[in-house]
């Protein structure tokens, strides 16, 4: 692809609109809404979404990880402690996600804390995962460097002789996060690029403003 070809790449976007009136008074049950209509339209892995951390003096880095839970509290994903991610929200736990579902011209994107979930509910999520899964969260030591793919696939073979018929212990450096959001906007692609942009903004422990931003 030359430069000319990638500069008039571009979609006109007229699949829905966004109107304050039909937003839920909450994002997390507009969240809810949405998502369960990206379920219903097939959107592959609608729970994949990006999420952006910072070290300790602002270096940005991103990847995308599944949400794997979402109430009143915020949204929560699972992931390896030791990962960049992990020593980055221990050092600096404001983060960012956002979620595109391209097939319905939807974004979504939140900003705000991070906190660990408890011991017993990473216990309850780690045990729930096929037992490949669990496995596999022992023998990767995420994010450090290895000699070749061969170190995971040896270990592997090995743990799964170990554990062959027995409960797998969960690591403790393995376990989930919880993302506290203080602002959600909900994004709906639009012609000619005037896209909606709706906001929530945080207030305080119960109440939300809702905006809209130019696009």
């Amino acid at each position: 692809m030359n430069q000319e070809e990638l500069q008039n790449l571009r979609q006109d976007y007229t699949a829905a609109s966004l109107t304050e009136k039909e937003t839920s008074q909450t994002p997390f049950k507009q969240f809810e809404k949405w998502f369960d209509q990206a379920i219903e339209a097939k959107v592959l892995e609608p729970n994949a979404m990006t999420l952006a951390t910072a070290s300790a003096d602002g270096r940005p880095s991103a990847r995308v990880v599944l949400l794997k839970g979402v109430d009143a509290n915020g949204f929560a994903f699972y992931t390896n402690y030791l990962s960049r991610k992990g020593k980055e929200l221990t050092k600096n736990p404001n983060a960012a996600v956002v979620f595109f579902w391209g097939e319905l011209e939807r974004q979504v994107r939140i900003e705000g804390t991070i906190e660990k979930l408890g011991k017993e509910q990473s216990e309850k999520y780690f045990h729930s995962r096929p037992v490949s899964s669990q496995i596999g969260a022992l023998v990767s030591p995420q994010s450090q460097e290895i000699e070749d793919r061969k170190v995971l696939e040896t270990k592997m073979a090995e743990l799964e002789a170990e554990y062959a018929g027995k409960e797998i212990p969960k690591p403790s450096y393995w376990g989930g996060y919880i993302l506290k959001p203080r602002l959600v906007e909900f994004w709906q692609g639009r012609s000619s690029r005037l896209h909606d942009r709706i906001v929530y903004k945080k207030i305080d422990n119960k109440n939300w403003k809702k905006v809209r931003l130019a696009p």
